[in-house]
């Protein structure tokens, strides 16, 4: 299934919102990601119906195992990304700014070369 990049920005907000509050309600992504709350709303009702995502009668949205599999993979690649910025000099803020956008873009062979390339350089070894 293809999953357009803003729903990709969302479910990744929701696990780091869930990572840092544990629960995540729809104003917590409104001030994360500064959009409106009608455009949260109508975003989550798609996530929801798309069955990425859960909504609780109290308005807590929790991400189901396709959410997570895909918030995941680009939560991941945004740390990694940020890594190679960072180790290339760039500010922590500027380098996570950067990696939101490529995240989304890169191929896996290329994304593939940034995980070994920072594992030879640091020892860590990224998945």
């Amino acid at each position: 299934m293809v999953i357009h990049e803003s729903a990709e920005d969302y479910l990744e907000s929701i696990l780091i919102l869930q990572e840092q509050c544990g629960q995540v309600r729809s104003i917590d992504i409104v001030n994360k990601l500064g959009f409106s709350k009608p455009s949260v709303s109508i975003a989550m009702k798609k996530l929801r119906e798309s069955g990425y995502i859960n909504m609780a009668s109290d308005g807590c949205i929790t991400l189901n195992d396709s959410g997570m599999e895909i918030a995941s993979r680009i939560y991941g690649r945004h740390k990694t990304i940020t890594k190679l910025f960072e180790l290339l000099g760039v500010s922590p803020e500027q380098a996570a700014a950067d990696a939101c956008k490529v995240e989304h873009d890169l191929s896996e062979e290329t994304f593939g070369r940034i995980c070994a390339f920072i594992d030879e350089r640091t020892g860590q070894n990224i998945p």
